[in-house]
């Protein structure tokens, strides 16, 4: 396992604060797994529950800053980067699946020594996370989707995914990293959000790696959210029957991305809890950090008594 360093790109006065955080009590390390390198930060308690963050897909581990601290006395806070994000190999599939992404998911927690956590996917790592629970991986006690992006795999969505797909590929080649950054906070973050919050996704956005971002654009337009939990029959052979492991569905009130009616939907259809963050857009988790670690804390209890009691 080894600690790297991240060189800022940018330095704008409102990140300062942030960026001497990340680098102080969020450090990034890397480590082996047997299917590649992958990076990731983490912080707090050696003995508390296990928290594992999966990010979406315009951004990365740094982006849980904030979230993470407000849990760090309570639990051992793991953010992953996806495979193809930050210094994390990208996988060698063209146009992967959530499928590969959770096989990627179990090799670093099995590295890490990981046997029981709880798991929480935002946006597309939420799709990441209903993989690894439907593919019969045994690592997280509880599975908690934060505004899930259910994919556009399914037969009814699957022109229009061809279409977002274009487009956003067609954005990546013509203003790049940087140019998407300038653009994407308008739609990440509500109304309300600070000049801050605003900085620190176009910072996280920055850091995009193109071949990554790329296969994850596959992943949302080719992938279907559904097909890993099984809901009425309708997950074929992916999802054997509903993951036990699967305990809430969040959503920020304001989202404008996965939006609170289709994340409401997906938590009825798996018979789960829903909750809204009140005051958020899509990135709930960094405009309402306090309110998103609390909804992860509630979650902690449950996660003890099936530690104790399996």
């Amino acid at each position: 396992m080894t600690m790297t360093t991240l060189t800022p790109v940018t330095c704008a006065e409102e990140l300062k604060d942030s960026l001497s955080l990340l680098e102080g009590r969020f450090a990034e390390s890397t480590i082996e797994t047997a299917l590649g390198l992958v990076s990731y930060r983490s912080c707090g308690s050696g003995t508390g529950p296990v928290v594992v963050l999966l990010h979406g897909i315009s951004s990365g581990a740094a982006s849980w800053l904030q979230c993470a601290l407000r849990l760090e006395k309570d639990a051992h806070v793991i953010a992953w980067n996806a495979p193809g994000y930050g210094r994390s190999t990208a996988l060698p599939q063209e146009r992967p699946t959530a499928a590969d992404y959770a096989q990627q998911l179990d090799a670093f927690l099995q590295a890490l020594g990981i046997i029981d956590c709880v798991l929480v996917g935002h946006s597309l790592g939420a799709m990441m996370a209903a993989a690894y629970a439907g593919g019969g991986y045994r690592r997280a006690a509880k599975i908690v989707l934060m505004s899930p992006a259910l994919g556009y795999g399914s037969a009814a969505r699957r022109v229009r995914g061809q279409q977002i797909a274009q487009e956003r590929l067609d954005t990546l080649r013509t203003i790049g990293v940087d140019g998407m950054a300038q653009r994407s906070p308008a739609r990440m973050l509500s109304a309300q959000a600070s000049d801050a919050q605003r900085a620190w996704v176009r910072w996280n956005i920055q850091w995009l790696n193109p071949q990554g971002y790329t296969q994850a654009v596959h992943l949302l337009c080719g992938d279907d959210l559904r097909r890993y939990v099984n809901i009425d029959g309708v997950g074929g052979d992916l999802a054997h029957a509903k993951p036990d492991a699967l305990a809430a569905v969040y959503c920020g009130a304001d989202d404008v991305v996965t939006t609170p009616a289709d994340s409401r939907a997906l938590a009825e259809d798996l018979q789960i809890p829903f909750r809204l963050i009140d005051r958020a857009g899509h990135a709930c988790y960094i405009e309402q950090a306090g309110a998103v670690a609390a909804a992860i804390r509630g979650h902690f209890y449950q996660f003890s008594q099936i530690k104790t009691t399996s």
